[in-house]
């Protein structure tokens, strides 16, 4: 993590909020992500991944959850969802898969939860709830 400031909102369960803050931290991550919404960019991303990361100053955190394809850490160091997905989709795994991966619930547990009205609101509201148990 870094040293940005704690909001009332960190104390949401398995979310990292995309504010300023994350936006600043993931600049460079994000950049390199939305990069391959080009075909030539990916072709010389698949490559030699670590040659074209070299083009994009992140964090070696950054750059090590980028190859290990740590899609949550990604989003924890400052990865916008709607770009990380780009390098997802570059793997070949849709937004719908992605979830599911990013869960740990698998994708037919995942589907199957959003289609029955989602996650179910008690002990998701905040972390502080889990304490009182």
């Amino acid at each position: 993590m870094t040293d940005r400031p704690e909001k009332p909102y960190e104390d949401i369960p398995g979310t990292f909020v995309f504010d300023a803050d994350r936006s600043r931290e993931g600049y460079h991550l994000n950049q390199f992500c939305i990069s391959l919404r080009l075909q030539k960019n990916r072709d010389a991303f698949n490559a030699d991944e670590e040659i074209y990361l070299d083009k994009y100053p992140m964090s070696a955190e950054q750059r090590a959850a980028v190859l290990a394809r740590d899609w949550n850490r990604l989003l924890e160091l400052g990865g916008n969802i709607y770009y990380t997905s780009k390098l997802a989709a570059n793997d070949g795994i849709n937004f719908q898969n992605l979830a599911g991966l990013m869960t740990g619930m698998g994708v037919e547990a995942y589907r199957d939860m959003m289609l029955h009205g989602g996650r179910p609101i008690e002990g998701n509201r905040t972390k502080s709830e889990w304490e009182k148990d």
